[in-house]
């Protein structure tokens, strides 16, 4: 085995983790895959010979490549109320593979994903690497040009928003039930249905990226999500089952073309979050062909 095989094996030994280190930060699996990849150049480049601890040199370049991503990200988005949902892992409805798995770890949902996005890009840099990969604040503070203790203010920031997201339920089966629940009464234009499955404050955040104005929406309360509910209940015969950031959730396809994927988040055996992937340019990037029979 040559220096060049050597690195790459080193390499592929951290990859699940780097991959997971980049979802978090960008939201965008893709993103995620381009971020890992300019980290091997960077290591093919650089050779390694120096780098005593390889794992914890990779994050880091990773970390400082997904930080550059997130400051152009928000360079070019000059609509702060822009509705934005991050890119779904989508998988069967009956299971999720082990390199999903280890993408997931830790309940990577959309509804946190969510959250992250609200933070800024130093914010979410400190908490994805520090609280979530356990990376040290004298690590992570000069990536962010920050002292150690600036670094830990950034994450406890953090930290403090995604403490105010609600916390999750954990039953699948339960939670499966509630969306199958929700599709059936959708289907059926069942107005008392569809609220009985609803908290009273849930939010549905619907990002069709740059489908004409009016399409990308944010709705709050039962009531006001059930007439959106109902105004699309004509494609809820194209909804099927899936795992949503292994979840369960649903993708609407019809004739071969993928039109949404819905996320739930669920609290007390309610739905309290409803975010939806419309944008076709972004979904042609998700492999659902491992949804087919």
């Amino acid at each position: 085995m040559n220096d060049h095989e050597w690195l790459a094996e080193r390499f592929e030994e951290n990859r699940s983790r780097l991959r997971a280190v980049a979802y978090r930060m960008l939201g965008s699996l893709s993103e995620a895959d381009d971020a890992v990849q300019e980290a091997w150049l960077r290591l093919s480049r650089t050779g390694g010979d120096e780098v005593q601890n390889l794992g914890g040199w990779l994050t880091t370049v990773v970390g400082r490549v997904c930080l550059d991503q997130l400051r152009m990200r928000k360079a070019r988005r000059e609509d702060s109320l822009e509705v934005h949902v991050p890119e779904p892992v989508v998988s069967r409805p009956d299971t999720v593979d082990p390199e999903q798995e280890a993408l997931l770890a830790d309940s990577v949902g959309l509804a946190l994903l969510v959250v992250l996005e609200t933070l800024t890009p130093a914010e979410r840099l400190a908490f994805v690497l520090h609280d979530m990969f356990a990376v040290p604040f004298d690590e992570v503070a000069p990536l962010v040009d920050r002292t150690p203790a600036a670094a830990r203010q950034l994450a406890s920031r953090a930290r403090r928003r995604v403490q105010g997201a609600p916390a999750p339920d954990t039953d699948l089966g339960r939670q499966r039930e509630v969306v199958d629940a929700f599709l059936a009464a959708s289907r059926g234009g069942d107005f008392e249905g569809l609220l009985a499955v609803l908290d009273p404050d849930v939010v549905l955040r619907a990002d069709a990226g740059g489908a004409p104005d009016g399409l990308s929406k944010l709705v709050r309360g039962a009531r006001a999500v059930v007439e959106q509910a109902l105004t699309f209940s004509r494609f809820a015969p194209f909804a099927r089952p899936a795992l949503v950031n292994g979840t369960p959730g649903l993708v609407t396809a019809q004739g071969g073309q993928p039109l949404a994927v819905m996320g739930f988040t669920l609290a007390h055996g309610k739905i309290v979050e409803i975010n939806i992937l419309a944008d076709l340019a972004r979904l042609s990037r998700l492999d659902l062909s491992i949804l087919d029979d």
